[in-house]
């Protein structure tokens, strides 16, 4: 895919001194952290993206929708919506040198609204992203075991409609049989069966409450001082998911019955292509994947160099996502082919679980039945675990750096105890999904606390940027960093491509809202009322902004209009006094440049 794309940027921008001559003389304080080496950044950036859904979400969908057909709107809406977006969040955060609240100043400031939206979402997430963390803790601990305590139906959570068929001939499998990893995980680990539902969650799990205990202070320890310990604790978090990849997908080569898998996860259905959900997929999964939106990639890159190559950062770091996602599905698809050829089935009737079940059901049984199945479930698990914090080291750095960067008097000196602070309302926002019905909240959460809300702030995001920020503006921004200012391709997907793609997910997905259901459990009404409550909580922020910000400047409607839409036109301290003010015309300066 980079080599389809147009190239721009001096080959020697980035962490290298060699560029003077080709952009402005930049100067940095010593006031903002900065990555201490290029790898950190790209590490934390692909930690970020590249995370649980790439091993559980798209190999599902690529399936589910067509194969290996589904693999060209999944190409198109990642060159046309989701890469562009990224270089965009990349460029900004790099130019302002700001976290996702104060940013708003120098774009549109009757836009600031979406920078606290932004961290309500973070929060949101981080109330049920870590408790699936804290699952595959759980499963970690327990795998250090001869015999897998999934692997048979003699534990004492098992009941009679457990039915194990591995190594068992003449075994009939019905619709209410439940494997020993199915027990395990709906009975053990969740215990399910102590809640009736959202009316009655039960209490709180105690061994997964110091399951997540532990994964904060893991987390607490790798951002309390900000990149320097974070750009490190990555190198581990980061690379180690690959290994355990390769070392998996060579397994699950050479296990019976792999052929299966493949085939039936790349076979193109081509009539699948006329379907809109298909797009509609492709388009949500590859934006959901790189994470624009999400502040993160604004926080990241507000500590790289001035003069850094965010361009071709932003093409690295989304092809390697795309890849590992395409990856990963050999590695789930060639156990699941073993699985069929075990159970005697087709692979599609395996194939049903989704989401965290395809992580936590069915890898985990067909590992317990492999040889060498201890080691395999270690490695794996431990692969879930540092998958799951390299993202949560993202989402709380998106709020730390917009929150420290909005509001420096009082929280600038005092970074430990406001991580710290942050990390136990992350903790007790948490306490509802480690219940015995915590499993259903954590579907609540994960549906609406995210779902439209992060993709409106997407596509108001771009709409600010490109519109009333102006892409000229814009595009002399990134040619003050880069010596070349973005080529046709880039301008066109930003001003109207981009925005309708994330348009196109809104509008597709409010349309067609599926009925919320986990196991056998179906949402109830009020649920879903509720759902759209918390969704609503963190979009309100724009709205209520607006009306504040309109409020309280002074002047006529006409003359607050203006002063709310222009942006403060102030370049960042760091390179206010070396800028070359001669790569910007004043009126780009003064006024908003929209097309």
């Amino acid at each position: 895919m980079a080599g389809t794309l147009p190239q721009h940027g001096s080959p020697k921008s980035g962490y290298s001194a060699n560029n003077a001559a080709a952009v402005p003389a930049i100067t940095q304080t010593d006031s903002r952290d900065k990555w201490s080496k290029k790898m950190d950044f790209l590490l934390s950036v692909i930690g970020f993206a590249v995370d649980l859904g790439n091993v559980w979400r798209f190999p599902y969908i690529c399936y589910q929708n067509g194969g290996g057909a589904f693999l060209i709107p999944y190409i198109l809406m990642a060159v046309f919506g989701g890469v562009p977006l990224f270089y965009m969040e990349l460029a900004l955060g790099q130019f302002h040198r700001t976290g996702a609240i104060s940013i708003w100043k120098h774009i549109c400031p009757i836009f600031k609204g979406i920078g606290y939206a932004i961290c309500v979402i973070a929060l949101y997430v981080s109330f049920y992203y870590n408790t699936i963390i804290a699952w595959a803790l759980f499963y970690f601990y327990s795998s250090f075991s001869s015999i897998l305590p999934w692997t048979n139906c003699d534990n004492v959570w098992n009941t009679p409609d457990c039915t194990n068929y591995f190594g068992v001939d003449n075994v009939t499998w019905t619709n209410s049989s439940r494997s020993p990893a199915e027990e395990f995980y709906t009975r053990n680990v969740l215990e399910l069966h102590k809640a009736s539902g959202l009316r009655d969650v039960g209490g709180v799990r105690w061994q997964l409450m110091l399951c997540l205990f532990l994964i904060f202070t893991i987390v607490y320890f790798s951002l309390w001082k900000g990149v320097r310990t974070s750009g490190k604790v990555v190198w581990v978090t980061a690379t180690l998911p690959y290994i355990v990849l390769f070392i998996l997908l060579i397994r699950g080569a050479t296990l019976p019955g792999a052929w299966r898998g493949v085939v039936f996860y790349l076979k193109p259905q081509w009539d699948k292509l006329l379907e809109t959900s298909v797009w509609v997929d492709a388009a949500a999964q590859i934006f959901f994947s790189l994470g624009p939106g999400f502040g993160v990639l604004l926080a990241l890159s507000s500590y790289n160099p001035f003069t850094n190559n965010c361009y071709r950062d932003a093409i690295v770091t989304s092809l390697v996502n795309c890849l590992t996602s395409f990856v990963s599905g050999f590695v789930i698809f060639t156990v699941l082919g073993y699985m069929a050829e075990m159970r005697k089935v087709e692979v599609e009737d395996v194939a049903k679980d989704k989401g965290p079940s395809l992580l936590f059901i069915t890898y985990p049984e067909a590992i317990a039945n492999m040889m060498g199945s201890t080691f395999f479930a270690i490695i794996f698990f431990v692969m879930m675990i540092t998958l799951g914090l390299d993202s949560t080291f993202g989402g709380l750095e998106a709020i730390i750096t917009a929150v420290l960067d909005e509001y420096p008097d009082y929280f600038s000196h005092r970074r430990e105890l406001f991580v710290l602070c942050l990390v136990v309302i992350c903790f007790l926002g948490s306490l509802s999904t480690l219940t015995n019905g915590g499993a259903y909240v954590v579907k609540l959460l994960e549906e609406f606390g995210v779902g439209c809300s992060i993709i409106a702030v997407g596509f108001l995001e771009a709409i600010a940027v490109s519109w009333f920020y102006g892409i000229k503006r814009f595009s002399n921004d990134v040619q003050a960093m880069l010596g070349q200012a973005p080529g046709l391709f880039w301008r066109v997907c930003w001003v109207a491509i981009s925005p309708a793609f994330l348009a196109y997910i809104i509008v597709s997905s409010l349309l067609k809202a599926p009925p919320l259901t986990l196991f056998d459990y179906k949402y109830p009404d009020w649920s879903i009322t509720v759902g759209y409550i918390i969704g609503f909580s963190s979009f309100m922020w724009i709205p209520i902004y607006m009306v504040y910000k309109l409020v309280w400047t002074p002047g006529s409607l006409k003359q607050r209009l203006a002063v709310c839409l222009r942006p403060e036109r102030t370049i960042p301290d760091i390179h206010a006094d070396t800028l070359n003010m001669a790569t910007m015309s004043q009126k780009d300066m003064n006024t908003s440049v929209c097309l």
